[in-house]
């Protein structure tokens, strides 16, 4: 169970009825993070014994989404494994890459085995708790070819900062420095796959790159900001603190 201290979700509250579809994103070697966790990918590091990927599934399944597609590249037979363990009556497809592809390049290999006409998309080593039904619902009333959720940060310089115009589409996207306080992309997004699959874009690319932040003039890209729990295990020093908050 996720502890409520710090923010951290425990979904209790949460509408189970989204439903829907989730790609995940699980293809990630996790160099950074090599000295902690030597010979997995970076989202079946484990936190208090269990793969951080499954705090992951289990986020999705509390808010209703009932089927999954897992991204995955290296080592994936150890997140096969690990679902079809764990997790054996889930509803998941897997689509794994031959070659890294990017993260745009993962989602779209996803998105061709996607069977809804939108569908969350999230990294396997980030917990954002995002009310997943106010994401579909954004998504949904503005029309959005992507609509990404934003999290509030002070003093940070990890990452880049998103602003929004007054409609809530995006305004712009701005480099990683420090920042006394901004909005980040928190990694967690509703992706119209059909648009998505018609752009013409290269089989390797990066999503936040050549996707995201080359097109936000040209289609209509929105953002939610949510100001739920956020860790990105990424780095050692948020590995370890996942493994308190996840006590």
């Amino acid at each position: 169970m996720i502890k409520e201290e710090n923010n951290i979700p425990s979904l209790n509250d949460r509408d189970n009825r989204v439903g829907g579809e989730a790609i995940i994103l699980a293809g990630g070697l996790g160099t950074r993070l090599r000295s902690a966790v030597p010979d997995l990918p970076k989202c079946m590091a484990p936190v208090n014994g269990k793969p951080f990927i499954g705090y992951v599934i289990d986020y999705f399944l509390k808010q209703g989404v009932r089927k999954f597609i897992l991204s995955l590249g290296y080592k994936s037979e150890a997140i096969i494994g690990f679902i079809e363990s764990v997790y054996p009556e889930l509803q998941v497809q897997f689509a794994i890459e031959d070659e890294p592809l990017g993260t745009g390049g993962a989602i779209k290999l996803s998105c061709t085995k996607a069977t809804e006409k939108n569908v969350f998309v999230t990294n396997g080593d980030t917990m954002f708790d995002v009310n997943l039904g106010e994401l579909l619902e954004k998504h949904n009333s503005s029309n959005s070819n992507c609509t990404l959720s934003l999290k509030p940060m002070k003093d940070f310089d990890r990452y880049g900062v998103v602003e929004l115009n007054n409609d809530d589409t995006i305004s712009s996207f701005k480099e990683k420095q420090y920042y006394e306080k901004g909005l980040i992309n928190g990694g967690l997004y509703m992706l119209d796959v059909a648009r998505f699959l018609a752009e013409t874009l290269p089989q390797k690319f990066s999503f936040e790159k050549e996707y995201l932040e080359s097109l936000f003039l040209e289609r209509k890209m929105c953002g939610l900001v949510q100001d739920g729990y956020f860790i990105d295990i990424g780095i050692p020093q948020d590995y370890l603190k996942a493994q308190k908050d996840f006590a």
